[in-house]
């Protein structure tokens, strides 16, 4: 096994957190226990490009379960926890690339060691590990044997998309991040609330009375949005589509231009997956004092390179903000380095939501062990029984029942002959 991590000392420290959130994670463990008895996913090779947490562990622990072989490197050089790294390496045997803070060449070197596994699957977070699959730097014969892989996130579900569309992927994709028990918890509830998290560890601001910038009203912006007014923060949304501002408006949020909420916000998040939504114009309108954090996917959404041509110093205000003083004596905090603030400055989402999450993974990579032959090369959504499965496992979990359809309601509802 060949692995690249900080220190396998801290595999104890790492054991004990993921077993911690096992806990909460119910329907994945359910999954994992069904896989050692059934194993589906036996003879299949997988190589993930996963944030580095205590719930993604339990992903891997299950796909080796299901008697795959696996290696798992770093999505967000930021996001590594080192000590969870070293108990997969020792305590599983489960090979990682991934060390906390690694700089941009170690990044792709540990992506590349990935694929040293030859996968017939991918599992991604941003589509970086596709990307690299598809690049002229990577042996073609490679991405040929890969039967198809799963996208986490609604960035790396767009980026594939535009892939299919031009003709250029080479493998068919599922998209999980688009799953409903995935986007609608994953991004409303644990984004939002590990957003606010990573952000309060990062700066101890009090959210109440704060004026609060949540650019773009997704999932993702919609849960930032309703937790940081759930604190008492005065909250403000900017938006590029109009049916979302237009949603925000009437769930009770200001929208206006970013040039213009700007001037008024004390934090500004962004959670878009777009390029340079903080730009120079809007860090020239900035209060004094104001904190800037990202929450969308790649630190690319805050223009950082303008925001250090426009500083005069720069300096390490706390652990995970930095403070940049602009000619006029403004200083703006930038907190996690403009990568995922929930990620960066706290322990990403709750175990209990990527519960969900990361059974949708292991589910698909289920269906593809036993359908991928009836694939194209185009990304695909979730089966809905898939789907479906999750959200009642889920509702078991937290001892809830639900009613059920009566014959005569079926019939009812299929029905065009029975009137009012």
């Amino acid at each position: 096994m060949n692995y690249d991590i900080k220190t396998t000392e801290l595999a104890a420290v790492g054991k004990q957190r993921i077993d911690w959130a096992n806990r909460f994670m119910p329907v994945l463990d359910s999954i994992r226990a069904r896989f050692e008895n059934e194993r589906p996913l036996d003879g299949l090779s997988v190589a993930a490009c996963l944030h580095v947490t205590t719930e993604t562990a339990n992903l891997m622990k299950t796909l080796k379960a299901g008697g795959a072989e696996a290696v798992l490197c770093a999505s967000n050089p930021l996001s590594t926890q080192d000590d969870v790294a070293a108990s997969l390496v020792v305590d599983e045997g489960i090979g990682v690339f991934a060390i906390n803070g690694e700089d941009t060449e170690t990044y792709y070197k540990h992506i590349d060691a990935t694929l040293d596994l030859q996968p017939t699957i991918t599992m991604d977070d941003g589509a970086d590990l596709v990307s690299r699959l598809h690049s002229e730097e990577t042996n073609p014969a490679l991405v040929e044997q890969v039967v198809a892989g799963t996208e986490e996130t609604t960035t790396g579900v767009i980026r594939l998309k535009s892939m299919a569309a031009e003709g250029v992927l080479k493998y068919p994709i599922i998209a999980v991040n688009d799953a409903r028990t995935k986007h609608f918890f994953d991004n409303r509830y644990g984004t939002g609330q590990s957003t606010l998290d990573g952000i309060i560890r990062a700066t101890n601001l009090l959210i109440a009375g704060t004026t609060v910038v949540v650019a773009g009203y997704g999932w993702c912006g919609r849960g930032v949005a309703s937790r940081a007014r759930g604190l008492g923060a005065n909250v403000i949304v900017t938006e590029v589509d109009a049916l979302k501002a237009l949603e925000a408006v009437m769930d009770g949020f200001r929208v206006m231009p970013m040039q213009e909420a700007v001037q008024e916000a004390g934090l500004v998040v962004t959670l878009t997956g777009d390029i340079h939504v903080l730009r120079k114009e809007h860090f020239e309108a900035m209060k004094d004092g104001t904190i800037i954090a990202n929450s969308g996917h790649f630190n690319v959404e805050i223009d950082i390179p303008v925001l250090e041509k426009l500083s005069v110093d720069k300096q390490l205000a706390r652990p995970y903000v930095d403070a940049y003083t602009l000619e006029d004596g403004r200083k703006l905090y930038l907190v996690g380095e403009g990568r995922l603030v929930n990620l960066a400055a706290a322990e990403g989402h709750p175990a209990s939501v990527m519960d969900m999450s990361f059974a949708n993974q292991a589910l698909s990579l289920e269906y593809i062990a036993k359908n991928h032959d009836n694939f194209e090369n185009r990304v695909y959504d979730v089966p809905e029984s898939i789907d479906e499965m999750v959200a009642q496992l889920k509702l078991q979990a937290f001892g809830v029942e639900i009613d059920t359809l009566t014959d005569e309601q079926v019939k009812y509802l299929n029905s065009w002959e029975m009137g009012t």
